[in-house]
């Protein structure tokens, strides 16, 4: 094993043009603001975000939207920022939503090598427009296909310099699940610990899935509460 700790700009030098990015985060809980915001200093372009949402007006992916680095967006949540439906009205984004249930399966079963599965969720409405159905039971069903992307940007508590990662709270949300389907693994974490100094029974995302480890310059989880 290896010391995976470096530097966020050089990390995110690692992202290309057009590449489909993983984004941890409910709201902000969770979401690595650090990383996101070295991602528009950098000011990569063309990008596919998968993410339950898409910040807020100005902060976190909200500033990657308005700086027109978004291509496409896909996820459940995106009311939170309404210039995500001021730039699809406008025909500058592509937007793909889906239902947050089938949206958290749809990731895990990409990081588990599945290749689809059926839902109820959405059937019979224009979010299941254009996607094979089934009858199960005599009831509708929609066929969801897994979400994989190249990067996943995410946000833990702690790690140690191998890649374990312990989370905060509701801050975990979707992280976990993201680490799995992606193919290069960005961490942003509070602190870095050495290996050995971590309950293994708090570990949820093993070191097994993470490339790379970036401390956070302002650690956030001092005054959290949830």
């Amino acid at each position: 094993m290896r010391n995976k700790v470096v530097d966020k700009t050089w990390a995110i030098s690692q992202i290309p043009d057009g590449a489909t990015i993983m984004c941890g985060g409910f709201g902000l809980s969770g979401a690595p603001l650090e990383l996101i915001d070295e991602l528009y200093r950098q000011g990569q372009k063309n990008l596919v975000i998968i993410s339950n949402n898409i910040g807020e007006p100005g902060v976190g992916l909200g500033r990657l939207l308005e700086n027109g680095q978004i291509r496409k967006v896909i996820g459940s949540y995106f009311t939170s920022n309404r210039t995500v439906g001021e730039f699809y009205l406008a025909g500058k984004l592509e937007v793909e939503l889906i239902p947050q249930g089938s949206f958290a399966e749809a990731i895990r079963a990409g990081g588990a090598g599945i290749g689809g599965f059926y839902t109820k969720a959405s059937a019979g409405t224009l979010l299941s427009k254009d996607k094979e159905t089934k009858i199960i039971d005599g009831e509708l069903y929609v066929l969801q296909y897994p979400l994989k992307a190249d990067f996943a940007l995410i946000c833990a508590h702690k790690a140690d310099r191998y890649g374990n990662l312990v989370y905060y709270k509701t801050a975990r949300n979707f992280n976990p699940v993201m680490a799995t389907a992606a193919k290069t693994v960005i961490v942003e974490v509070d602190e870095i610990v050495e290996p050995g100094d971590l309950d293994p029974e708090n570990i949820v995302t093993p070191h097994l899935y993470v490339d790379y480890i970036v401390k956070r310059e302002v650690p956030r989880w001092k005054t959290q509460k949830s």
